[in-house]
């Protein structure tokens, strides 16, 4: 019996197919002198959010998997924008490098204004890394869970700055809640929306807890659902998912634009001051699904992310 079912009310369902059809709010305001660190940004949303944040005259630091792609995308956003754009290479299906990624930002003299998560991964099948631990999880939820612990003293030290994990409706998919003690899925069938969704659901309970370490601080951490856009996700996956997801789902699939635009308005716009711990649909607040909603899971992700991610 799934214990989270009686917590479903219809006006939350109902609240979510109504913003999925929405736009978000813009927001024009100019953000130069401003740092902004943005992973997995040489496609899809990530490219559209670089670019918006430099057309508001934002200096970039980006970090991404491919050297080309970002040396291309450095190049791109400095001569269009005449801003500065520099990037940090780390794959983050090895923890050794979201380690290296995270030493780089935490040893950073300037402030970080924005940090947003949008580096992820679907996988069709369960796949592990070289840390033995399932992809999907690692790559979509501990390494940003890492990158956040680490930097909690550098950015509670500074005036402000605000965090923002690019989330997903697909938290849902986990209606079951969060297995926490069958991470790598060795007693329950595993399949991609299980898997993604439970990765994202790992994101909200642990946005909960990192929004109770930046209370009273200038730091706020908020999730947002990005729309059903065009993106590169799932295009590592095999033939006959690549067919489908171009004949049924990218032909309906909006601009990532409308993501990037979301993401602009929530990491700048003095309509979101203060706000902490918080689910978007684009720039609509939502209330998640309950079993990303669980106090008591999200305190066993936290100490299970601690020891997983090598911070004891």
């Amino acid at each position: 019996m799934n214990k989270y079912l009686k917590e479903y009310t219809w006006s939350n369902i109902g609240a979510m197919l109504k913003n999925n059809k929405s736009f978000p709010k813009e927001e024009d305001k100019n953000f130069s002198g401003n740092l902004v660190v943005i992973t997995g940004a040489t496609s899809g949303i990530g490219y559209e959010t670089a670019k918006i944040y430099a057309s508001h005259g934002a200096d970039l630091l980006l970090i991404n998997r491919n050297e080309v792609k970002s040396q291309q995308l450095k190049q791109e956003i400095e001569q269009r924008y005449q801003v500065s754009c520099n990037y940090f290479i780390a794959d983050f299906s090895l923890l050794e490098q979201v380690h290296a990624a995270a030493t780089m930002l935490a040893e950073l003299e300037r402030d970080i204004a924005v940090l947003i998560h949008n580096a992820g991964v679907y996988n069709t099948k369960k796949r592990f890394t070289e840390d033995s631990i399932e992809e999907v999880f690692q790559v979509n939820y501990l390494a940003s869970f890492i990158i956040n612990y680490r930097l909690i003293e550098k950015l509670k030290n500074q005036e402000s700055a605000r965090i923002l994990y690019v989330n997903s409706e697909g938290h849902r998919f986990a209606i079951a809640g969060l297995r926490t003690d069958d991470l790598r899925w060795d007693h329950h069938h595993y399949t991609g929306l299980k898997g993604y969704g439970s990765a994202k659901t790992a994101q909200l309970l642990s946005m909960y807890r990192f929004s109770h370490c930046f209370t009273g601080s200038g730091v706020t951490i908020n999730a947002m659902h990005p729309g059903d856009v065009r993106t590169n996700m799932g295009e590592n996956n095999g033939k006959i998912y690549r067919f489908f997801k171009h004949l049924l789902i990218n032909p309906s699939a909006r601009s990532p634009v409308l993501s990037a635009k979301a993401l602009y308005y929530l990491g700048v716009s003095h309509e979101v001051d203060g706000i902490n711990g918080k689910f978007f649909n684009f720039t609509t607040e939502e209330i998640p699904a309950p079993h990303a909603l669980d106090t008591i899971v999200a305190e066993k992700l936290w100490h299970i992310s601690l020891k997983m991610g090598g911070l004891l």
